[in-house]
């Protein structure tokens, strides 16, 4: 019998490749006849190359990882193939219940099939450096300076105060870090983590731009006054991406950060890492005491390309990724796992402690809108975001530019439907 080749696509990120390492290799030795080779893409030319250029349903892939804001485009324009009939007859180890609720809805379609396995977690969680926030000195001399104990910040004014006692760039350290660099990642969910917190939303029931109105302003003004008024954030972050900013962060330079929960295992990793031991986690500051914390829902998913020659080899990897202890690799590499069995092993927990608040973290998630028109509109928030950050226009003038951009955009949609 001849041997199957199986083609795997993921975005370039050190755990990815580390844990598909692994997985693969188990995989292979359990299946003689079957080889895996994988590649590894950055953001923007990975969607333009799967999905812009359709390379998901012309077989350049049996196996993409896709983010879950790309899974409506995706799907509805027949690039994924319904994996109902095989998680039916074969289904993976404890599925579906072996799985929370919120890492099994984003990669439903509008025809609600399922088009893939989650495979890498956020959420967005705090963090912080715990030998500064514990260190004797610097607890008395904020008390003096702001009248209140140092602790994890409560509220957004909280963090403000805290970034500022922290910022020290003539000593190499800033209050925070952002990943500003406009991918139309962490720039927009930066932008859309505010606007929940402060009561807002990015779109109504009929996809018309809501992210411009009061709560919009609070937002974009926040994040262009954490880098131009309040200077707590070193200029250099706006040409970091997430995995930058994350580097950034262990490397120690910042006190604070908000960021993908994996990225608190990268600060325990000490081939990259300058604060292993001194980071903690903790959920998201609110915009008030007692106020909302929310945190971002957006995932990694396994998927079966479309124009796969090889499905249901393909199906039969994609399952053994799933399984608890292949999840717990992806963990154990520097990746976030998606089972309930990880997230609550001690194992884990004893390497990983952020993974004790990740469950806690859920309950109060939002995502992006699952409409294959928001790619598109992701766009446009990018170009919004990036504009006001580097001062070109004012957050007034991005967001109704971008709010009119929108409009224009779905209704141009409307007409073509």
């Amino acid at each position: 019998m001849s041997e199957v080749r199986l083609k795997l696509v993921s975005r370039a990120f050190d755990g990815f490749e580390r844990a598909f390492a692994q997985q693969i290799a188990a995989f292979e030795s359990e299946n003689p006849g079957i080889k895996v080779d994988a590649e590894f893409f950055e953001l923007g030319p990975y969607h333009e190359k799967m999905l812009a250029n359709r390379g998901a349903a012309n077989g350049e892939a049996d196996l993409f990882l896709s983010v879950t804001d790309w899974m409506p485009e995706a799907s509805s324009s027949g690039q994924l193939l319904a994996l109902d009939s095989f998680l039916e007859a074969d289904p993976p180890e404890d599925w579906p219940d072996g799985w929370s609720p919120s890492m099994r809805g984003l990669q439903t379609g509008a025809d609600g099939k399922t088009y893939g396995i989650a495979y890498h977690d956020g959420p967005e969680v705090f963090m912080y450096r715990t030998d500064l926030f514990g260190d004797f000195a610097e607890q008395s001399a904020f008390r003096l300076r702001f009248g209140y104990e140092l602790a994890p910040p409560k509220t957004w004014d909280e963090f403000v105060d805290i970034a500022q006692f922290f910022t020290r760039p003539e000593k190499g350290l800033w209050g925070c870090c952002l990943a500003g660099f406009p991918d139309a990642h962490n720039n927009i969910y930066d932008f859309m983590l505010h606007l929940w917190s402060r009561g807002g939303q990015l779109m109504d029931a009929g996809f018309q731009p809501q992210f411009h109105k009061e709560a919009g302003h609070l937002a974009l003004h926040f994040l262009v006054n954490l880098v131009h008024k309040h200077r707590v954030v070193d200029p250099a972050c706006l040409d970091l991406d997430s995995v930058a900013s994350g580097l950034y962060y262990a490397s120690g330079k910042a006190a604070m950060m908000w960021n993908w929960s994996g990225f608190a295992a990268v600060a325990e990793d000490s081939s990259a890492s300058q604060i292993v031991g001194k980071n903690a986690c903790s959920a998201m500051p609110a915009a008030s005491r007692g106020g909302r914390s929310v945190s971002l829902n957006i995932y990694w998913v396994l998927t079966i390309t479309s124009g796969s020659k090889h499905k249901p080899e393909a199906y039969r990897f994609l399952k053994h990724v799933a399984s608890s202890a292949m999840d717990k690799v992806t963990t154990m590499s520097g990746g976030n796992g998606t089972r309930l069995s990880t997230w609550r092993d001690p194992e884990v927990h004893s390497r990983f402690p952020y993974y004790a608040i990740i469950e806690e973290v859920h309950r109060d998630v939002e995502s992006p809108p699952q409409d294959a028109r928001f790619p598109e509109v992701a766009e446009i928030l990018n170009r919004m975001v990036d504009d006001a950050l580097r001062l070109r226009v004012t957050p007034e003038e991005a967001l109704a530019r971008a709010a009119a951009q929108v409009d224009e955009l779905c209704a141009t949609k409307r007409t073509a439907g």
